[in-house]
């Protein structure tokens, strides 16, 4: 069962953005891969965020359009289960 497989992985960045990324990590007291997992987890918590926020923006759509309330909708969902 060993550890955990990793894979390398090439990123080119200009000389100015690898100098900043450094100054980052070392601030952060982070190797140069645990701030990158750091920003793709962040990342991947906005884009969820993001999909949440269009999924509750079509469902008030739709309640605005069949002119029910929130306690109709909680109603609905109840009787649904």
């Amino acid at each position: 069962m060993g550890s955990p497989r990793r894979t390398a992985m090439k990123l080119f960045l200009s000389p100015d953005t690898i100098k900043e990324y450094r100054e980052i990590s070392k601030a952060e007291g982070k190797t140069a891969s645990g701030l990158f997992r750091d920003i793709f987890s962040l990342y991947k918590r906005e884009k969820l965020h993001k999909e949440y926020r269009v999924l509750q923006d079509y469902g008030i759509g739709r309640m605005c359009a069949l002119k029910i309330s929130e306690a109709e909708i909680e109603r609905l969902i109840l009787e649904g289960r």
